[in-house]
């Protein structure tokens, strides 16, 4: 039988999990919000349902950082640090790239819905930082890949 031990790192890592799964729901909450707001009559319905995906990206990216913290700190002395790590960082840069990509994209419709053509190198330059983004996570897996590690001293 296993017994858990109280440690601050534990506590700590268990209230900052539970903090952000918080701010995941609310995120949920107000996307749910913001979709039925756009059954009225003074708001654009298209607008409302974008605003609304826009939340549930960001409550999904709250919701892996939770996840990150929880594992990060709260792992088994049997659990491999090195590759929790990496595929906590994976997740949560991937639903980062995801959100900003469908962020981008949305305001490049929108702009030119608007014919706001001389806006568009705002959601271009977010594309751009998405794909610089993912780069680096490409890199960062290439070189954490188990035959490119460091060996243990």
């Amino acid at each position: 039988m296993q017994t858990k031990t109280f440690s601050l790192k534990n506590v700590s890592a268990s209230f900052f999990a539970g903090l952000f799964l918080c701010v995941s729901a609310t995120m949920v909450g107000m996307s749910g919000v913001h979709f039925y707001a756009g059954f009225a009559d003074e708001i654009d319905f298209v607008s409302a349902v974008i605003r609304a995906v826009n939340d549930l990206f960001i409550a999904l990216a709250t919701y892996e950082l939770a996840m990150g913290i929880f594992k990060e700190y709260r792992h088994s002395e049997e659990d491999d640090l090195f590759l929790s790590i990496r595929r906590t960082v994976t997740r949560f840069v991937s639903v980062v790239v995801i959100a900003l990509v469908l962020e981008g994209l949305i305001m490049i419709i929108k702009y030119s819905q608007l014919d706001l053509a001389g806006n568009l190198f705002y959601p271009v330059a977010v594309v751009i930082a998405a794909s610089v983004l993912l780069i680096s996570l490409g890199v960062f897996l290439y070189l954490t890949g188990s035959k490119h590690a460091l060996p243990a001293e």
